[in-house]
């Protein structure tokens, strides 16, 4: 009987170890990730100087004046900026179209697809056409406003890192929006 015990106790042993080093999950490479940005919600300011132009703009986002009424705003901590161009209108309304319009479709060589989104507001005589640029462009986001008369705005968003779409996308989405609220928001003086 004693020996029946210890087969017994050897037999459990033996298949608890088989058991146990057989019940592995195998193991897979992790794919590389991204760390994730979640920013806060954004509080607007309007922003009004001697330019021939007024926009609401990213209260926390860092605007300075560049010659000529251009402005860049700067994200730090996205490390993005906003460059924003105004040109008067002096009879040269078409080729200041094909010029935005040029910078925008040269990324088409990156870029997954171009999405335009056209903007009116006749009350405001404010014109213009947002692009959004998917892939891995330079930029993601671009736009371009006139009165058709006398002003031409452009604004495009340029981040300081290698254009990844996966791992800039919080931002850049985060960024679109506040330059479609500046688009939006923009008024002829």
């Amino acid at each position: 009987m004693n020996m029946l015990k210890k087969v017994i106790a050897f037999s459990t042993i033996i298949v608890l170890l088989l058991l146990s080093f057989s019940c592995k999950d195998n193991v897979l490479p992790k794919p590389a990730s991204y760390l994730r940005l979640d920013y806060p919600v954004a509080t607007y300011a309007h922003f009004d100087n001697q330019c021939p132009f007024a926009f609401d703009m990213n209260a926390k986002a860092i605007i300075k004046g560049e010659k000529d009424c251009g402005f860049t705003i700067s994200y730090p901590k996205m490390k993005a900026t906003i460059y924003l161009t105004y040109k008067p209108v002096n009879n040269n309304l078409n080729k200041l179209l094909r010029d935005a319009q040029k910078l925008t479709f040269e990324h088409v060589i990156k870029a997954d697809d171009i999405l335009e989104q056209p903007y009116l507001n006749p009350e405001k005589k404010v014109y213009g056409m947002f692009y959004q640029v998917d892939g891995n462009a330079a930029t993601n986001s671009q736009f371009y406003v006139t009165d058709s008369t006398k002003h031409f705005v452009t604004g495009s968003v340029y981040f300081y890192a290698k254009p990844n779409f996966d791992s800039v996308m919080p931002a850049a989405s985060y960024i679109k929006n506040d330059m479609q609220r500046l688009m939006e928001t923009l008024e002829w003086k």
